[in-house]
């Protein structure tokens, strides 16, 4: 099953797309609140998405409110420490080059917002519960 992971925040939202815990994402990304709505529309229109995985947080109200109005079927997630597990799961897949490297990746911060990252943590956490 393809699954559309949300990590809503109070101005952006990050999204993952993913067909099984592991595999690679089909679509990542981070989204102002206002443009969720369209652009999960999108998402909808252009993959087989079957469910949503919302995470069980700031502004998820907002988020299953527009997820609702597509009719796709959601659950609330808990997503606790998914910020810290995101960080890893970026650094894993972008290692530090440089005298970054040297760093423990614990005492590094990425270079960019991770919620997309936490939204593919919080999809894989609904695929795990599920099976």
């Amino acid at each position: 099953m393809t699954v559309l992971g949300l990590d809503p925040g109070t101005r952006k939202c990050g999204f993952a797309v993913i067909s099984g815990v592991g595999s690679a994402a089909l679509a990542m990304g981070i989204i102002p609140v206002e443009a969720l709505a369209e652009r999960l529309r999108e998402i909808v229109t252009t993959m087989p998405v079957g469910f949503a995985a919302i995470g069980r947080g700031t502004n998820a109200g907002v988020v299953a409110g527009a997820v609702q109005a597509l009719g796709l079927p959601f659950e609330l997630i808990d997503e606790r420490e998914t910020s810290l597990l995101a960080r890893a799961r970026f650094f894993r897949d972008h290692p530090p080059h440089g005298w970054r490297r040297l760093i423990p990746t614990g005492m590094l911060l990425p270079n960019r917002p991770i919620d997309d990252y936490a939204a593919l943590l919080i999809a894989e956490r609904y695929l795990k519960a599920s099976t």
